[in-house]
């Protein structure tokens, strides 16, 4: 009798036992998880698993950042090529000056000299120096220029235009004793 006693103890342990491990095979199949490690590992994987989704989510939202810089540097380029070549605006370019005022005669000289034409009347660009007399060109273009000068008839009267150090033009009087005034121009149109 202590011996089946013994053997009914031992199944309904055996049976205990049995019914808990299904209870955890259940459970483990309605969460769809498979749980083949340790807690603390389980936690560990189900956090490298959610780093790895944002991970890849970042490098998507980098990509798409990126694309966006290029799209707008791009934009950007195109958009000064299209200023440099096709400008809507124009640099205006104009000057007119006065080298004398009024009544007061300039020279004569001796050599070469470069006139400075001090009284500035319009200086659109700003490319005409009323301190050193050159005209630089800010844009690439066509230029018109015109020279004039009024002088009386005992002096040599001439004005030459330069480019660089090149002259274009020139107007040219000789002096005279029967010539009380001498007047003299002349134009060019500069490709600088």
């Amino acid at each position: 009798m202590n011996f089946t006693i013994l053997l009914f103890v031992s199944m309904f342990c055996s049976l205990i036992l049995a019914q808990d491990e299904t209870t955890d095979a259940t459970e483990t199949e309605e969460t769809g998880e498979t749980k083949s490690c340790y807690p603390d590992m389980c936690d560990l994987l189900t956090e490298f698993g959610a780093m790895r989704e944002k991970l890849t989510s970042v490098e998507t939202r980098l990509k798409e950042s990126e694309n966006q810089i290029l799209e707008i540097r791009n934009k950007d380029i195109a958009k000064y090529y299209i200023n440099v070549f096709f400008p809507t605006e124009r640099t205006k370019v104009m000057f007119s000056a006065a080298a004398g005022e009024g009544d007061k005669s300039i020279g004569p000289f001796n050599t070469d000299t470069t006139l400075i034409y001090r009284r500035v009347i319009t200086n659109i660009g700003g490319a005409y120096s009323p301190s050193t007399g050159i005209f630089t060109a800010p844009v690439a273009g066509v230029y018109y220029f015109t020279i004039f000068y009024h002088a009386g008839g005992e002096k040599e009267g001439k004005l030459l235009l330069y480019k660089n150090n090149d002259m274009v033009v020139m107007t040219h009087d000789q002096c005279s004793d029967s010539d009380g005034a001498d007047n003299g121009g002349n134009a060019a149109f500069l490709q600088l």
